[in-house]
């Protein structure tokens, strides 16, 4: 499915009433400076591409020693009900 002639002529049609002869040409000016940016944009993109082959090839830095350190030991008993209550 295309959009044919008659469509066309009627999205023309409808865009005119809705935005009115005058306010016409700022609008697409407004669409034309968008467009322009956007192509820009995609094309800084472009120029700079990444260096792949840098970040990959490059070995990681060596993890720093880990040492074991003991844990604080768990309560033998269950806190009491007025001591849980308290907070």
């Amino acid at each position: 499915m295309s959009i044919g002639f008659w469509q066309v002529i009627l999205i023309l049609v409808i865009v005119l009433i809705i935005f009115g002869a005058g306010k016409l040409p700022k609008v697409m000016g407004d669409v034309a400076k968008g467009v322009k940016s956007f192509k820009s944009g995609m094309k800084d993109e472009d120029d700079a591409p990444l260096d792949v082959n840098k970040t990959i090839n490059q070995p990681a830095p060596a993890a720093p020693p880990v040492t074991p350190t003991a844990a604080d030991p768990a309560p033998t008993t269950a806190p009491k009900k007025d001591e849980v209550a308290k907070g």
